[in-house]
């Protein structure tokens, strides 16, 4: 009886991440999970906030969706 392996191979290699670059992109996919901006800062080791400017794109999204929740919950009263 032969065992065979599956070994998925991914199409194409990963491009080169800095550590800077990981840090970013742990900052947006928390921020897009909703964690909170000063708690998002205060793990990338800031003291005050606006330092996320960096991420403000991010910030905004949250803004939108926020104000389409509002809205749901207001239609649905």
């Amino acid at each position: 009886m032969t065992v065979r392996h599956n070994k998925a191979t991914p199409a194409k290699a990963l491009p080169p991440a800095r550590l800077h670059d990981l840090r970013h992109i742990h900052a947006t996919m928390i921020l897009l999970a909703g964690i909170p901006v000063h708690v998002v800062a205060a793990r990338l080791g800031h003291a005050d906030p606006s330092i996320l400017r960096v991420y403000a794109h991010v910030i905004n999204e949250q803004r939108v969706e926020a104000a389409d929740i509002f809205a749901r919950q207001i239609t649905a009263a």
